[in-house]
């Protein structure tokens, strides 16, 4: 796809969404269901069912996915999404480009080993590798565009409330 494609696609959803805000509205859902005897939870992925489990460094098999390389992965396919889509924007010719992240935790938080050790990621690195002849200053520009409108990036760098309940079924 090439940028005039890009934005003929996107040209009537943006209309739409500047003529009516709130058709940009819109909620995303994700929904999972716990195993009756291990500790795992099967999470609906619309594609297929992916069973999460804990980590090995928690007592987990290393057989499930865990959470943690989850959250990397999906803001991995988010920014690499997004860098793509910004690229063909711009028309920035990319000829090879890699998304890694990599997140560093302290499993002593959520075993409740050491009450100072915090649960969650204490930092995450994401990076892009890129094969390009392009100047540096579009190759800045590309990166400051791929962190504005990446939504996992986003979310994870603004921490927005999240609302938690419990209900009984």
């Amino acid at each position: 796809m090439d940028a005039a494609e890009l934005r003929a696609m996107q040209a009537p959803i943006k209309a739409r969404y500047k003529d009516d805000p709130k058709a940009g509205l819109i909620t995303l859902k994700a929904k999972g269901s716990l195993d009756e005897t291990n500790i795992t939870c099967k999470v609906e992925t619309g594609r297929a069912l992916a069973i999460a489990g804990l980590h090995p460094a928690t007592g987990g098999s290393g057989l499930e996915l865990c959470s943690g390389d989850m959250l990397l992965e999906a803001l991995v396919a988010c920014a690499g999404v997004t860098l793509k889509a910004v690229s063909t924007a711009l028309e920035i010719p990319l000829r090879s480009a890699t998304v890694s992240a990599e997140g560093d935790l302290d499993f002593r938080g959520t075993l409740g080993v050491a009450k100072d050790a915090p649960v969650g990621f204490a930092q995450i690195r994401l990076r892009f590798d890129v094969s390009t002849d392009t100047p540096q200053e579009k190759l800045d520009q590309l990166l400051k565009l791929a962190e504005r409108y990446c939504v996992v990036y986003q979310t994870i760098k603004s921490g927005p409330p999240v609302e938690v309940t419990l209900k009984r079924a």
